[in-house]
């Protein structure tokens, strides 16, 4: 059974939805799973400034913020992300730079890792904003595995990115398409997939 961690950042919620759908393709899976959100760095007035955002954070509190030993405990994790200028949020940016630690010890080697994310507009830096992402990725020496176009809901209108699955919000909170979700519950399955078989073939090794 693997151990999955999610960790996301969501103003809104469409970036949540991803997360959640993910997280449950996952624990159908077989994997045990830990859903958890980044700390938010905006300060509150900004936050209260803007109703979706502010009722996204109150209807969202009770889930656990992301910390070191989720990471250490997973076997996958799956990061979910807004894109800001192509990029990563700040959020989540600030959460992934505090793994130098666990990265000088080995403890992030061997990881399987994928990311999804979601914009405002069609071609707003979906997928630069992931592989931004695998840069870190890179140097943890995690393994990434991406959805490619190895299942068929890749191929749908709403989809067809190969690096992770993203949804357009369109300034809408929670908008998220259903082909969307189908995506992000197909690159769960597949990490999982990937993880358990490389335990297994650690364990055999």
């Amino acid at each position: 059974m693997a151990n999955v961690a999610v960790i996301y950042y969501s103003s809104t919620g469409n970036v949540h939805r991803l997360a959640q759908a993910a997280a449950e393709s996952a624990e159908k899976a077989g994997a045990e799973v830990r859903l958890r959100r980044v700390a938010e760095l905006a300060p509150e007035s900004v936050v209260a400034g803007t109703p979706a955002w502010a009722e996204h954070a109150a209807a969202t509190a009770d889930i656990a913020e992301a910390s070191l030993a989720d990471l250490e405990w997973a076997d996958v994790i799956l990061f979910g992300t807004p894109t800001r200028f192509g990029l990563p949020a700040a959020q989540l940016k600030q959460f992934i730079d505090t793994t130098g630690g666990l990265w000088f010890q080995g403890k992030l080697v061997n990881k399987v890792v994928s990311s999804f994310v979601s914009t405002s507009t069609a071609h707003g830096g979906q997928e630069s904003t992931v592989l931004a992402l695998n840069n870190t990725f890179y140097h943890w020496g995690a393994i990434i595995v991406p959805p490619g176009f190895a299942d068929t809901v890749q191929f749908e209108p709403e989809n067809g990115n190969p690096y992770g699955a993203s949804s357009i919000s369109g300034n809408n909170p929670a908008n998220v398409a259903e082909a969307n979700l189908s995506a992000v519950e197909y690159q769960a399955r597949r990490a999982v997939e990937i993880a358990d078989a490389l335990k297994r073939g650690f364990s055999a090794a």
